[in-house]
């Protein structure tokens, strides 16, 4: 039985399991810390567990996700929820600051590993990592204490045999950890779950703590630096305010994610966006599902809400920019949904994010002007992006080729050419590629006076009943 050297309360059920795990089972020589802070820099993070173990310390981040996880790149895409940044690359991010942090007080430190570990909890969670960029640093319950028992995880340079170091490493975490005493709150908002992400952004699953049993929403917290000069400040608001500001020249459509609010916190070295917690998964996840399980009419419906969402952003003067299959969600009753705002632009300004654009695209959805330049970017760089989206979708291509589908309603294939073609001129709008694939999906061309009704309904209404 391991022995817990102090905490504070754990936010959720999903981390007592995890600590109640390791004391009754990991060796008696093991010592655990849980639900602390430490101290980086001007600022702090979170750690659910730290673990001692004879060979390493552990950073331990508990994950509730349930079902199947797929790694890409630096985001993790979970069945039927919003993909989020990676939990696993910010936690060995904390674990070199720890490592810093310990060095830094008793020099002797930088001999022990510091390893880092994120533990599934959720029921059937399974993570699909083809690259095998994260899947060595996650396991589940049941692999928990091997895990940390299998010394070879140690990196060459540091000690197999840390036991010596014990009393250096008590000394230095009790000058420098301080025990959470409540979960963290932004706002009205108390997180419930945190996500993932990176040095700019955590994400987090939170409820309105004045409203017990509230439904949940997302919180995106960006970091800012307050003692930055005015100009660079000014730079870094504009850039964390640009999502916000996009989704409010937006009115609500079922087809575009809702923003709720977005504030700072006290010494504004956080901002908050709050937008609805969508009960969805990232598009992605569906680019390789079998026909059987999304037949081509699911397909097609997609596409369709897809179009609506985006002609509808582009009525109100907004450019996505950004658009990929990470950025869509298919919501559990197969309605889709655009997201990711971040880089979009909310009609003319003094002022451009433009330049860190190329930081987040993805080259096969960037029509052919704009690769050499992203501040071309326009509503008909959307529709292009879009076409490639749907072309993946409903043929199974990879971006760049014309493999066609027997099944797909005629007329359908020439649309996603034309929404693709090398010169933005020969691209229909959204409402125009709209129209045509709804054409096509009734097999005949309606009136103008039916197509001028249809455009009323969705603009007020969105897109009526299947």
């Amino acid at each position: 039985m391991a022995q817990i050297v102090g905490g504070g309360r754990p936010v959720n059920d999903a981390e007592r399991r995890v600590i109640a795990h390791l004391r009754d089972n990991a060796p008696d020589d093991w010592l655990l810390l849980h639900n602390i802070e430490v101290p980086r820099d001007d600022d702090a993070f979170e750690v659910d567990v730290i673990v001692m173990t004879r060979h390493s310390l552990c950073l331990i981040d508990v994950k509730g996700t349930r079902g199947r996880i797929e790694v890409a790149g630096t985001r993790w895409f979970p069945a039927r929820r919003d993909a989020f940044g990676s939990p696993v690359a910010k936690l060995r991010g904390n674990g070199r600051a720890l490592k810093g942090l310990l060095a830094r007080r008793r020099r002797e430190l930088e001999r022990v590993y510091v390893d880092s570990v994120v533990v599934l909890t959720g029921p059937g969670a399974k993570l699909i990592d083809p690259a095998g960029r994260d899947s060595r640093h996650v396991t589940d319950l049941p692999g928990l204490v091997p895990t940390l028992s299998d010394a070879s995880r140690v990196r060459r340079g540091c000690t197999r045999d840390a036991t010596p170091y014990r009393t250096a490493i008590i000394q230095a975490l009790n000058g420098s950890v301080r025990r959470s005493t409540a979960p963290p709150r932004f706002g009205n908002w108390e997180v419930e779950e945190e996500l993932g992400g990176d040095d700019r952004i955590t994400e987090y699953r939170a409820i309105n703590a004045t409203v017990p049993g509230s439904e949940t929403v997302l919180l995106r917290v960006y970091r800012a630096d307050p003692l930055a000069e005015a100009g660079p400040r000014a730079a870094e608001r504009r850039l964390i305010a640009n999502a916000y500001q996009s989704l409010t020249r937006i009115p609500p459509h079922p087809c575009v994610v809702r923003s709720r609010d977005f504030f700072a916190v006290d010494d504004e070295s956080r901002f908050v966006l709050v937008l609805d917690d969508v009960h969805g998964e990232a598009l992605h996840l569906r680019l390789g599902a079998s026909r059987r399980a999304m037949p081509m009419p699911a397909r097609l419906d997609v596409v369709e809400d897809m179009l609506l969402g985006l002609a509808h952003v582009h009525a109100n003067n907004v450019i996505h920019r950004a658009l990929t299959p990470a950025r869509i969600l298919v919501t559990e009753d197969g309605r889709a949904m655009l997201t990711g705002f971040d880089y979009a632009k909310p009609g003319p300004r003094a002022h451009t994010v433009a330049g860190e654009l190329p930081n987040v695209l993805d080259i096969h959805y960037v029509a052919p002007e704009c690769q050499a330049g992203p501040e071309r970017m326009t509503a008909s760089a959307d529709v292009y992006a879009a076409g490639v989206i749907a072309l993946r979708l409903l043929t199974g291509a990879s971006p760049g080729a014309e493999t066609g589908a027997d099944d797909l309603p005629a007329g359908v294939e020439d649309l996603l050419r034309r929404m693709r073609a090398p010169r933005p001129a020969e691209r229909p709008d959204a409402t125009e590629a709209l129209d045509a694939l709804r054409r096509a999906r009734e097999g005949a061309a309606p009136s103008r006076e039916p197509m001028l009704l249809d455009r009323l309904r969705t603009r007020f209404f969105g897109r009526s009943g299947r």
